[in-house]
């Protein structure tokens, strides 16, 4: 990784950091996921800080910041949830989109486990959908989907039928290929 760039773990004093990141990068969600689902901030900091109390692990990107200090630029969250690992909350700063930040997020979360890795995103976020699958990852079918998030996330009702699951080749190797 080059010089004054690393990926590290989220510290408790970076959560200011990831919220201002989320709450910049979200803005990309805005008119294109259903309206009800939309919140100012789109993650407010007590359901942030929810999250990492269920067991949500950030890895941040940290890049130096002015006057030598660092700046977060992307998070991307790791959840094990029963025999599956959770991609969560992955967002890149709306000015540093398009620079490998996400990919080298998702490759380091993907190596630090050996079980079948999901993803849930929202439907209508194409070029989040675009961007998992051209990391290797397959959408479901909507059957599979709707049991997925109901078994491995806790999501509303309305949330489920807007969004669609991802899959990695594990997962898919495991249930033979389906």
């Amino acid at each position: 990784m080059a010089a004054g760039r690393m990926i590290r773990d989220c510290t408790p004093a970076d959560v200011d950091a990831v919220f201002a990141v989320i709450d910049d990068a979200a803005q990309a969600y805005r008119g294109a996921i259903p309206a009800d689902r939309w919140h100012e901030p789109y993650m407010p900091a007590a359901e942030l800080a929810a999250e990492i109390a269920a067991g949500v692990a950030f890895r941040l990107w940290v890049e130096d910041g002015p006057n030598g200090g660092e700046r977060v630029t992307g998070v991307m969250g790791g959840q094990p949830v029963q025999d599956v690992f959770l991609i969560r909350h992955a967002y890149v700063r709306t000015a540093r989109r398009r620079q490998g930040i996400g990919a080298a997020l998702l490759a380091d979360l993907v190596q630090r486990t050996d079980r079948p890795v999901l993803i849930g995103t929202w439907a209508a976020a194409a070029w989040a959908v675009r961007f998992y699958e051209k990391h290797g990852f397959r959408q479901v079918t909507p059957a599979e989907k709707d049991r997925l998030l109901r078994r491995y996330w806790t999501v509303p009702q309305r949330q489920i039928a807007a969004s669609v699951v991802l899959a990695d080749a594990r997962w898919f190797a495991q249930r033979g290929g389906a």
